[in-house]
């Protein structure tokens, strides 16, 4: 069994929920970034988004783009983030990767998927892969048992949702609100009203992300959804590495992951 879809059946049968944290690959530098894979796990991540800098991201905001060229800046490649991947994973903590369908066509996607799946990622998220280009793809990463997660926003039509829903594998990712990532100080009420839609369209668990980066947030959520995914919030306390003791920044992203995941699984809940 996919080790996603296996995170999940466990995490059902315990009535709990999967906290996602998104780190960007080689922020400030790879081997940080296998620290904090490890420090996020040890603090409640269920499964860790891993995030291929790119030089035009589709859907990331003012403060993943900034690390994304800050990676860039360093000469961090795609094959750079395959190789240091055995150093990320964590036992029953997937990897999927956040990457531009401009970085698997490059390659050709035969040899993304292979590279991807040796490296330990389990899935992908293609934010720039339209529904109707996406069935190749599909079929190659069904072929090796490798999830191709799919995203629904506020603005997709119901017809269109349902469709993206169908051809999901592993989770679906539900964009909280409509725009780029980044914190906000609120999520919209709407949210809820569509998450109780995609609820009785598919089977899939729901993950919503886009915006959360507060406890409120995710006690919001945690009713109506199967998992959040957390990344701006992470990302930019990384900004501070270059003036700061890496000591330190690792403890606040350490500590906010702990409050994240404890507002989604409260002890003892």
């Amino acid at each position: 069994m996919n080790p996603i879809d296996a995170l999940f059946q466990r995490l059902r049968s315990q009535g709990r929920k999967a906290f996602i944290p998104f780190l960007t690959a080689g922020d400030p530098d790879l081997a940080v970034t296998a620290r904090l894979a490890r420090a996020l796990a040890e603090r409640g991540g269920d499964l860790l988004e891993i995030g291929f800098p790119y030089s035009d991201p589709i859907a990331d905001g003012p403060v993943i783009q900034a690390s994304y060229t800050r990676v860039l800046e360093h000469g961090v490649h795609v094959e750079d983030i395959f190789a240091a991947a055995s150093k990320f994973a964590v036992p029953n903590k997937p990897l999927a990767a956040m990457v531009s369908y401009s970085l698997i066509h490059r390659r050709g996607a035969e040899v993304f998927l292979e590279r991807a799946t040796a490296a330990g990622f389990s899935g992908a998220i293609v934010p720039d892969l339209p529904l109707e280009e996406s069935e190749p793809l599909s079929r190659l990463a069904a072929q090796r048992d490798f999830k191709l997660i799919h995203l629904v926003t506020p603005a997709t039509p119901r017809e269109r949702a349902r469709a993206i829903a169908q051809r999901s594998t592993g989770f679906l990712y539900c964009v909280s609100v409509t725009g780029i990532t980044g914190e906000r100080d609120r999520l919209p009420p709407e949210l809820l009203e569509q998450l109780g839609w995609l609820r009785g369209q598919t089977d899939l668990p729901l993950c919503v992300g886009f915006g959360i980066s507060k406890p409120e947030h995710v006690r919001m959520l945690r009713e109506v959804a199967d998992g959040v995914i957390v990344g701006s919030a992470f990302v930019r306390h990384l900004e501070k590495a270059a003036s700061q003791p890496l000591d330190s920044v690792m403890a606040a992203i350490g500590e906010l992951a702990q409050s994240l995941a404890e507002a989604l699984n409260p002890p003892g809940g």
